[in-house]
């Protein structure tokens, strides 16, 4: 298990290391002038003196791989440079709102996922039975939806029309410390993160738990005199917690992405919020740590996924070399 962790970690640091530079070279090459970013409206009055000034103040005058030897440098000590759309250091922006995006990532994560495993057991007692049917159905629907799609809908019901609830930002302003404040403007960005992730997992877990119940140890305890409802909870929903661990730990990235593209439609201050700004305003060092930190958080969500599997279900072992992957399918 060491040797297998030591291994995970330093396939970690190799692809952290591509990611980096990647998203390096790919956010440089791109179109865009970084200094309006940084000066604002006044670099459209620079003479082409000042411009230079201003590209070598912030190190842009030299090839890129130098850039990048300079940027990985400074980012083992620790020093990931400035941001130049805040003008202050990279962490330190990161600081001030990363506690929002967990705050919203995690209560929809934990939502949508003791959700799942409530719809998927709920919808596999019920088998091919009318409530059964309509749960698929209204899941179905639910799951094709776009997610800036019913929070536009969303938006303009209960915050438009209504009235009654917030549509912008993480808090009231002057009201930062106050939960009951949070917790209503945290409604709507939850409520379509569950409703787009919902079903699909719960989905999941139904099926799952239906592929159990046709093995054949489910009929023997049937034969003596186990009902459907002990069966699923007493053998199937036991031996389902391997995979539906899995689910969780390496749908991580899904939730995460879903968080980003929730923020940016509800102005919610996040990570997500900075992720889009540091795009669009060619802020490269933002840009930077956003891209490696989002990096991290899918490879080490996999690979803790890899190792929870081996380590609770003795039947994912190695054979003949290679890592047996459970399938959801």
């Amino acid at each position: 298990m060491i040797k297998v962790v030591l291994r995970k970690i330093f396939q970690c640091i190799i692809a952290i290391f591509i990611l980096s530079l990647i998203v390096f070279y790919i956010s440089r090459l791109s179109p865009g002038d970084p200094l309006k970013s940084y000066y604002g409206n006044a670099v459209e009055r620079m003479s082409m003196e000042d411009r230079e000034k201003a590209i070598d103040k912030l190190g842009l005058n030299e090839p890129i791989y130098i850039q990048y030897g300079k940027w990985i440098k400074n980012a083992a000590k620790g020093d990931f440079g400035i941001s130049y759309k805040y003008k202050r250091d990279v962490t330190s922006v990161i600081k001030d709102v990363y506690k929002n995006t967990v705050i919203l990532g995690g209560l929809s994560y934990i939502l949508t996922f003791a959700g799942a495993l409530f719809l998927g057991i709920f919808s596999a007692l019920h088998e091919d039975k009318l409530i059964d049917k309509i749960i698929m159905t209204i899941g179905n629907i639910t799951s094709s939806i776009p997610s800036f799609w019913v929070a536009l809908i969303l938006i303009l019901i209960f915050g438009v029309n209504l009235g009654v609830l917030p549509t912008s930002g993480a808090y009231s302003i002057g009201n930062e410390n106050n939960i009951i404040d949070r917790i209503i403007h945290l409604i709507l960005p939850l409520v379509v993160l569950v409703i787009g992730h919902l079903w699909y997992y719960g989905y999941m877990v139904r099926n799952k738990i239906l592929e159990e119940m046709r093995e054949d140890y489910v009929l023997l305890a049937k034969v003596k005199g186990l009902t459907k409802r002990q069966v699923v909870y007493k053998h199937c929903l036991r031996n389902i917690m391997p995979s539906f661990i899995t689910m969780m730990t390496i749908s991580l990235p899904h939730i995460l992405a879903g968080t980003y593209v929730v923020e940016q439609i509800f102005s919610y201050p996040g990570i997500g919020s900075l992720v889009f700004e540091s795009a669009k305003y060619h802020d490269y060092n933002m840009l930077m740590v956003l891209s490696l930190i989002t990096g991290i958080i899918v490879l080490i969500s996999n690979m803790i996924a890899q190792i929870i599997n081996k380590k609770i279900d003795p039947r994912i072992n190695y054979q003949g070399g290679e890592t047996f992957e459970p399938s959801f399918e």
